[in-house]
């Protein structure tokens, strides 16, 4: 069997979508087309061990044992039982991925809930036009390799992304300011990875990504994520799964209410956190949170009505000694007072954060805010200590219609101004408008207001113009004027007016 071409993958899987556009939102391709894609790879993909499984021992009873596979298939729950229904086929597709889970408990859920038996949204005939479709394509890994699934599911995660923009913050984060905030963290074959907002997997994704091509070996990597939303979070464990990832723990609930990793009731902690939370979340749950009992208000309780330092107490709860985290957030969180004000100040009294990257406006789906990197990290080094790197990379992206991006090659470069100023430390020689090492002191001296603009600020560039050419704008200016004053005046005298 022949490999499939990656792009002619994503073509075919896209065009899925359009075969649903309709009687289903954009918003909600990623809730319908996800499991079916699930689920025709891992039916393929036991068909293929199954094969091998029989060249080995020759008898089917046999072949279908555990030990030849990675996901059990029960009786009458595989693709082609569902694909050979012509009535009822979302009644169908219920019940096989109701039996797969069963039959899988590290599946528990990861079909979602999507309302499969509507058919007034999904009736026999359109279920079968996308089955049809599905069904041109093995799936299987000798048709398609787990990196190129892996690809091909994230070109769909972010297709779907584009589709719904502003809904699509809740589960998207560009992938180039994810690779960003990796390269940062370094996580290495062994450590420990953890997402708090963990959306649909990219953040993990990209750790998995970063080890191997730095030549190491990520299943050793230990990764965890917590997610509240359900179709996001069946997305999420997709996602790993399809990329051959399976070593991983993903929960489900809301993280700041009830954090699902623990250890003898104390926060699990982690060497690499690594999250883009939702911006300033007004329920976060502060009501919980004046007596929390895994100790997340250690520099104080955030705001009601704003979670943003809720998430950066939770992540720095769950570093272990060696910890680092990095973190999106809103620009707000750099210079608002009262509450959050005196939790950043503790915060930069003992050291911990490390540096504040902000980035360019509109990089991020369903907001224009501005937002910022900030990374912290449990312990310093001594050379470091006292002073903040703050990088202003907001002139760094590439200008789009509707929204702005950030290239691999311009997300590189904002690395390696952090990655070159962090080796060096505060002895490191300014970069004008761009990166500064700032003395403790100074911050204290702004009432540690951490407005980027405050620290590192673009020069400004004068204008310079000859004598000539002023006098030549001044006279293009002098004859407009005329001109303007002579067309008023015919419309006064039109209109009756004496002058």
């Amino acid at each position: 069997m022949t490999l499939i071409n990656l792009k002619d993958l994503e073509a075919h899987l896209w065009h899925a979508a359009h075969i649903i556009t309709g009687p289903i939102d954009a918003s909600d391709y990623k809730t319908y087309i996800f499991p079916i894609l699930f689920f025709k790879r891992i039916c393929d993909v036991y068909d293929e061990e199954f094969a091998e499984a029989m060249e080995q021992v020759g008898d089917a009873e046999l072949a279908k044992g555990e030990m030849f596979h990675r996901i059990q298939i029960p009786a009458s729950c595989h693709w082609k039982d569902v694909f050979a229904k012509t009535k009822d086929i979302g009644q169908g597709l219920k019940d096989a991925f109701r039996g797969i889970e069963l039959a899988n408990p590290k599946l528990h859920g990861i079909f979602g809930d999507a309302s499969w038996t509507n058919k007034e949204r999904l009736p026999d005939d359109l279920l079968n036009t996308l089955l049809n479709h599905f069904n041109k394509v093995n799936l299987g890994v000798t048709s398609v390799r787990d990196d190129d699934m892996g690809r091909a599911y994230e070109y769909l995660i972010k297709r779907f992304a584009d589709k719904a923009n502003k809904k699509a913050g809740e589960f998207y984060t560009p992938r180039t300011i994810v690779r960003l905030m990796v390269n940062i963290l370094d996580p290495k074959a062994g450590e420990s990875v953890y997402d708090p907002a963990c959306g649909t997997g990219g953040m993990l994704l990209e750790t998995i990504h970063h080890v191997k091509e730095n030549g190491g070996d990520p299943r050793l990597l230990k990764i965890k994520g917590q997610e509240k939303n359900l179709t996001t979070e069946a997305i999420a464990r997709m996602n790993l799964f399809l990329h051959g990832q399976e070593d991983f723990y993903i929960a489900r609930g809301d993280t700041l209410r009830d954090p699902k990793f623990l250890l003898n009731d104390r926060l699990e902690s982690f060497d690499c956190v690594i999250a883009n939370p939702p911006f300033s979340l007004k329920e976060w749950g502060y009501d919980l949170w004046t007596n929390d009992p895994y100790g997340r208000q250690q520099y104080g309780l955030a705001p009601k009505t704003n979670g943003d330092f809720a998430w950066v107490q939770h992540m720095f709860a769950s570093l272990n000694n060696a910890g680092r985290m990095a973190v999106v957030l809103p620009h707000g969180v750099l210079f608002r007072g009262g509450a959050e004000g005196r939790i950043r100040t503790q915060l930069l009294t003992e050291n911990r954060i490390e540096a504040i990257i902000g980035v360019a406006p509109n990089l991020f789906y369903g907001t224009g805010i501005p937002a910022c990197i900030l990374v912290l990290r449990k312990y310093r080094p001594i050379a470091h200590k006292d002073h903040l790197l703050i990088i202003n990379a907001e002139e760094i992206f590439t200008k789009g219609r509707a929204q702005n991006t950030l290239s691999n090659d311009q997300a590189d470069s904002v690395y390696d101004i952090y990655r070159r100023q962090e080796q060096q430390g505060p002895t490191a020689q300014e970069i004008e408008g761009v990166a500064r090492w700032v003395p403790l002191s100074e911050i204290e001296e702004n009432d540690f207001n951490l407005n980027i603009a405050r620290y590192v600020q673009k020069p400004l560039v004068e204008e310079t113009i000859t004598v000539e050419e002023a006098l030549k704008d001044f006279q293009q200016k002098l004859a407009a004027l005329e001109q303007a004053e002579d067309e008023l005046e015919a419309l006064l005298i039109k209109e009756g007016f004496e002058l």
